[in-house]
This record gives C-alpha cells, sequence and structure tokens, in this order.
C-alpha cells in the first residue's frame, strides 16, 4: 500500500450579525501559518465533474478601496505567471501581462 500525506488549508470567517465578514483567519501548517488574519481572499476550484469554476471571494468591512485595488493586480499577476507555468502558452502569458500592466497603470498603482 502506497503512503500517502495529506495537507491541510483552513480558513475561519467571524461574521457580524447581517453575515458580513468581519475578520478572516487562515491556517496552514506546512507552510508554518497557524490562525493568521488576512482582509480578503479568493479560492477558485475546478469541478471536473461539471467543467465548471467554483469560486469564494470575500473581503472584511476592514478592507481599504486601495488595497483591494492592489490586491486584486496582484491576483491577476500570479494568475498570469501561473497560467503561464501550467499551459506553456507564451503567447496568451504576454497578453495578460499587458493587461495587467494596463490595469495597474489604469488605477494609478505604484509597483
Amino acid at each position: 500500500m502506497a503512503i500517502t500525506n495529506k495537507s491541510e488549508i483552513k480558513l475561519s470567517i467571524e461574521l457580524d450579525e447581517n453575515r458580513v465578514p468581519e475578520k478572516l483567519m487562515w491556517t496552514a501548517i506546512e507552510g508554518g501559518i497557524q490562525e493568521e488574519e488576512c482582509k480578503a481572499f479568493m479560492l477558485s476550484v475546478w469541478d471536473g465533474n461539471e467543467k465548471s469554476t467554483k469560486c469564494i471571494e470575500l473581503w472584511t468591512k476592514e478592507m481599504p478601496v486601495d488595497e483591494m485595488k492592489v490586491f486584486f493586480h496582484q491576483t491577476l499577476t500570479s494568475m498570469t505567471e501561473t497560467f503561464q507555468r501550467a499551459t506553456g502558452d507564451e503567447k496568451m502569458s504576454a497578453t495578460m501581462k499587458d493587461f495587467c500592466d494596463y490595469f495597474a497603470e489604469k488605477l494609478q498603482l505604484k509597483l
């Protein structure tokens, strides 16, 4: 029998009386993260049976709009890098990078 390893990532959300996130915490023991607070997260998973993406996007009431813009830019940039590694599609990756640069320029993000 093959030995299997298991790794767990835990998300914890504290909600106010209107079910709006007040506090977001995450744990990834293997990565050395224990109940670390964050202001926002996006999680996408691929459902192979339905051939569709399931998403959860949450942010706290305290997440400033200027930080949300930077968060989106960094997420798009990371997705671009992941797309390139996963597909090897250099042409589309370059197009996506151009969009990330355009996004940052239009939002006047200081990078």
